[in-house]
């Protein structure tokens, strides 16, 4: 059986606890070509700007993003190697906190409440420095996975900001130490960030402190107990008062300022830097409304589908950019709560779960490549019929 060969776009997000969303890409990719090897594929896995999106924009972009490393500080600021993206033909760049900054860069017996306490955005710094010193006038921070939660403040400091106490003595690192912050002396950061046009990628909506702020919601999952997390946030609270005092902008209460242990805080005080969805902000990057503007065809994913994916998720996000009359399939792991509410919404043309039998969900975890791989066959196949059926072959 033959048909004509589509453009078809592969465009989904990470499956949790199983892939990242270029493993996803490739295990979609892979099984359709099993039977439509004729038709031209267009990979280009997404993300939200937390852990993964520069992996996720490295492999959409291909040779049209250049990795660099730069020598900076973990946590714990201990010195480490991250990875940063240059594109744009080197007038932008793509940083990923979690690259220096991230939860994965402590061992698991490291996350402890003493941890949680002084661990610093040091690095991240560090990384929106390299980015400076390569000339670009355009950066993207990508917030999310980190293992801090300082405010941002170790971040100002790397990049030349000054942070004192009552007596002008600077403060210790970590999120603890702001509470003895007074004032921050801002003479000696860099220039080049009010030049640079700095956008935050982020899809956490928490405000700083608080009960949905960055110590309350995140701080136990890096390791602080509830003593720990009272003094995070008693400390945010002062470094927002001082964050105010400092540059008049109230950004406490702002929706995201709480996002990657307040980090967006910092960025929003003492920037010029912009908040934006993180799945906007890497579609953007990867250029995927052109890529959809020609295609038959797009795919997308996640590991569950259900009411939530109408709220900003990745794949909802890819849906919204498609061209009118261009049909978007989404394949997914499960199906959760209100998923009755996709075909209400009628964003996807399809809704397909991968699982071929009844399984366990950890099994099932486990064997998503797959899954996903065999899926896709299965659905290559049946546009195959169709394109017969309907006069397209």
């Amino acid at each position: 059986m033959s048909s004509r060969s589509l453009r078809v776009v592969v465009a989904p997000d990470s499956f949790g606890g199983a892939l990242d969303s270029v493993a996803v890409a490739r295990a979609i990719a892979t099984g359709w070509s099993r039977v439509r090897s004729g038709d031209e594929l267009m990979t280009a896995p997404m993300a939200d700007g937390g852990e993964g999106t520069l992996a996720a924009i490295a492999a959409a972009l291909g040779d049209r993003g250049e990795r660099r490393t730069a020598a900076v500080h973990d946590p714990l600021s201990r010195p480490v190697a991250a990875d940063w993206l240059l594109v744009d033909e080197g007038h932008g760049a793509f940083v990923e906190m979690a690259a220096a900054s991230g939860l994965a860069r402590l061992a698991p017996a490291e996350r402890t409440p003493e941890s949680a306490l002084r661990s610093s955005t040091r690095g991240t710094g560090e990384l929106i420095r390299a980015a400076l010193d390569a000339g670009v006038g355009q950066i993207t921070v990508g917030l999310g996975g980190s293992a801090t939660t300082d405010g941002g403040a170790g971040m100002l400091v790397a990049l030349g900001a000054r942070l004192l106490d009552d007596d002008g003595v600077a403060i210790a690192a970590g999120g603890a130490a702001l509470a003895d912050v007074a004032r921050v002396d801002v003479r000696g950061l860099d220039p080049r960030l009010a030049e640079v046009q700095l956008t935050i990628a982020c899809d956490v909506t928490n405000p700083l402190t608080g009960l949905m702020g960055a110590a309350t919601v995140y701080a136990p999952q890096k390791g602080a107990d509830a003593a720990a997390v009272a003094e995070l946030d008693a400390a945010l609270v002062r470094w927002g008062t001082v964050i105010s005092e400092a540059t008049a902008r109230d950004v406490a209460p702002v929706a995201g300022s709480g996002a990657a242990g307040g980090t967006t805080a910092a960025l929003l005080g003492f920037t010029r830097a912009t908040l934006r969805p993180g799945v906007e902000v890497v579609a953007e990057l990867v250029h995927l409304a052109e890529m959809m503007a020609t295609s038959d065809l797009v795919l997308t994913g996640e590991g569950r589908a259900d009411e939530q994916t109408l709220s900003g998720k990745a794949a909802i996000g890819v849906a919204r950019l498609a061209p009118v009359g261009i049909p978007v399939v989404l394949l997914c792991g499960a199906l959760g709560p209100g998923a009755a509410a996709l075909e209400e919404a009628g964003a996807f043309a399809l809704v397909q779960p991968i699982p071929d039998r009844p399984t366990d969900l950890g099994v099932a975890i486990a064997d998503s490549q797959r899954l996903l791989e065999n899926a896709a066959e299965r659905l290559a196949r049946s546009i195959g019929i169709g394109l017969e059926l309907g006069g397209g072959g």
